[in-house]
């Protein structure tokens, strides 16, 4: 959700084509797999397409392409430095989503909602807009 969400709101800013967005996970759950139903649902409530997705791990290879690398939650967080092995160049490019919230506490995480409801879908569909649009905002101003 937290990709369709985040080029929606980079667009609003200009800023398609200037900005790249990529997903992938930390872990193997669910390699080649369409998004999650539930979430998919709650994208086309809220007016985005969430076909076309299909997960994927990330690799230690592809940390050096991207200038930002967003997790939702501590874990996937730590995994990710984990992954950067020691190299401080890529670990300072690695944050939590919500850190571009202006409205979020310090460490604030995206709940994993695949155990939850469709209330949790929305809630994290929530989450994840307030933080893009932060992110999207800091980088018209920053582009």
């Amino acid at each position: 959700m937290a990709e369709r969400v985040l080029i929606a709101e980079l667009a609003k800013a200009g800023l398609t084509g200037t900005v790249v967005v990529d997903s992938a996970g930390t872990g193997d759950w669910h390699l080649g797999e369409a998004m999650d139903s539930r979430a998919s649902a709650e994208l086309s409530r809220r007016g985005h397409d969430g076909s076309g997705h299909e997960a994927r791990q990330i690799q230690r290879s592809w940390l050096a392409r991207y200038d930002l690398l967003l997790a939702m939650d501590q874990a996937n967080l730590a995994n990710l430095r984990q992954l950067a092995n020691g190299d401080s160049g890529l670990g300072s490019r690695m944050r939590l989503m919500r850190s571009f919230d202006p409205a979020a506490p310090d460490g604030a995480e995206v709940p994993d909602p695949y155990y939850g409801s469709p209330a949790d879908y929305a809630e994290v569909f929530d989450l994840v807009e307030a933080a893009a649009k932060g992110l999207a905002s800091q980088l018209a101003a920053e582009l």
